[in-house]
């Protein structure tokens, strides 16, 4: 049967998602699975331990745990508590003040700490109380939350970049890092512009102007932590670090800044280590049942399957982008961001560059639609931890969350369909091929 390697895969993963097999687990059983079409049981398993452990065998990887350390060491050392002040002095007097201040933190935090998860904990905890005593609904707040802190993933250092560097087959991290900035501001001015039309509507309160002497002085505060952003991608770009060297570096910078400002002590440290652990390891073992499922799909020749299907229905670059972004976005919503990263780069990258897009604007395409997916049930994680730390209900966040998601939505399309957005930083700093 021609097609037997691609059902065995697919139905096989469902089911065992379905009865509430772990994602990392149904990955690898069904990977072990599809190769018993064409091998004997031994060889199979072996062969999927055998990737699963090559899987992992990258320097570039390295950078993951040093970024989710870093990440941990942010969240815990009072610097997203001076990234809101400063964004509350910008913005905090327009209609829905303290939503654009959620928006322009998360993306500050996610710029920094690289992790939606992160953010959304830290903006949540910071920033809801305050929304619900200001007037505003706690529903609104946690859909704004959710929505803002994806904006991390796409605005470097990111690690989910560095994953579609490794699934892509090299692509320029520092080009990635770059091209990241548009795309991420974009889609985060966006929210911002629902999220005000959304509060005006509600009428909530007006927040107090800001005197110049007030930015001055958060923004003087917030410095050392956005000096962060200058070291890490200068430091890359101008090829003085590697990736991975870079966020040791942010490592170090992180925890001297914790301890300069006091909030971290040495009772923090086991705790952050112990999170940053076992973050790390979930990661990690996300990534390697992937690259065993990846590996694969390569053998049982799936991806050639599917783009010769895809490039069979049209030859047109518009209707195969929109073909792929709906299904990317299917995919989302069942799936976690960094595993639909390792199996899905190497399906639809051939089919792309065959129609002349280049592999850093896919890349943004990729990742902005993947982080659709976190905002959605059943499996967004930013969605559960967004609601958890608002205490409410996904019923109840639904309703303000879809004009959110229409922003992002529309973001998407724009980046899709105008490559310029994801390109252009790369190109002025010479890193296009």
């Amino acid at each position: 049967m021609e097609f037997l390697p691609e059902l065995v895969l697919v139905i096989s993963f469902l089911i065992l998602l379905t009865i509430g097999t772990p994602v990392a687990w149904s990955i690898a059983i069904s990977s072990v699975l599809t190769m018993l079409v064409s091998i004997p049981a031994i060889p199979a398993l072996t062969t999927v331990s055998q990737r699963m452990g090559t899987g992992l065998d990258s320097f570039s990887l390295l950078a993951i745990p040093f970024f989710v350390l870093s990440g941990q060491l942010m969240n815990k050392g009072g610097i997203a508590h001076r990234l809101i002040a400063f964004a509350k002095t910008l913005v905090g007097s327009l209609p829905g003040g303290l939503a654009l201040i959620n928006v322009i933190g998360a993306m500050l935090m996610g710029a920094i700490a690289g992790s939606a998860m992160a953010s959304a904990s830290a903006m949540g905890s910071i920033l809801g109380p305050e929304m619900e005593k200001e007037g505003y609904s706690k529903e609104f707040g946690a859909a704004v939350n959710i929505t803002s802190s994806t904006t991390g993933l796409i605005i470097p250092p990111s690690n989910v970049l560095i994953v579609y560097s490794l699934a892509s087959g090299g692509v320029s991290i520092a080009a990635l890092f770059l091209a990241g900035y548009i795309p991420g501001i974009l889609t985060g001015l966006l929210l911002m512009v629902v999220a005000s039309f959304w509060a005006k509507k509600k009428k909530y309160r007006l927040g107090e102007r800001s005197t110049l002497k007030q930015v001055f002085k958060t923004f003087i505060d917030a410095v050392p932590s956005l000096l962060l952003l200058i070291i890490v991608i200068g430091g890359i770009v101008a090829g003085i670090f590697t990736a991975t060297e870079a966020s040791a570096i942010a490592v170090l910078y992180t925890f001297v800044l914790g301890i300069i400002y006091k909030e971290i002590n040495l009772k923090n440290i086991p705790g952050i280590l112990l999170d940053s652990s076992s973050t790390t390891a979930i990661v990690m073992l996300l990534i390697g049942a992937s690259m065993s499922m990846s590996w694969v799909m390569s053998f049982e020749n799936i991806p050639q399957d599917i783009s010769n299907v895809l490039l069979g229905i049209s030859d047109n670059k518009i209707i195969i982008l929109i073909i792929i972004n709906l299904l990317l976005l299917f995919v989302g919503v069942f799936m976690d961001m960094t595993p639909a990263v390792l199996i899905f780069t190497p399906i639809f990258l051939p089919v792309v560059t065959s129609l002349g897009m280049d592999p850093i604007h896919f890349g943004m395409i990729m990742v902005l639609n993947l982080s659709i997916g976190l905002c959605t049930p059943p499996v967004g994680s930013v969605l559960f931890v967004g609601i958890g730390v608002a205490n409410t209900t996904i019923d109840k966040v639904i309703k303000p969350l879809l004009p959110l998601f229409l922003a992002m939505i529309v973001s998407l399309f724009l980046i899709t369909y105008f490559p310029s957005l994801s390109l252009w930083l790369p190109g002025v700093f010479g890193l296009l091929n």
